[in-house]
Parts: C-alpha cells; sequence; structure tokens
C-alpha cells in the first residue's frame, strides 16, 4: 500500500481532540463454569 491514498493521509491528519470521552460498560458478562455446571446438571434431570 501506498501513503499516497487519501485515507491514510486523512487519518493522519485527524484531529482527536474532536472526539468525545466515553464510558464502556460490559453488558453481557459470560457464565461462569460454576453456573455452566449447575445448566447441565438441570438439564440432564429434566431428561
Amino acid at each position: 500500500m501506498s501513503d499516497n491514498n487519501p485515507v491514510n493521509q486523512e487519518v493522519q491528519n485527524f484531529d482527536k481532540k474532536c472526539l468525545k470521552k466515553t464510558s464502556t460498560a460490559e453488558k453481557n458478562t459470560l457464565p461462569t463454569k460454576e453456573v455452566i455446571e449447575q445448566e447441565k446438571k438441570a438439564n440432564e434431570a429434566s431428561k
């Protein structure tokens, strides 16, 4: 790829100061190993 690419030039010249600060929060956490085991046992018991 060439540095003459207009997209690369725009990215290099972009002013980060115009971006807003955001806070991130994890919405969907993965289940723990214990939770998975409990669900497996519940599924086996219901069969």
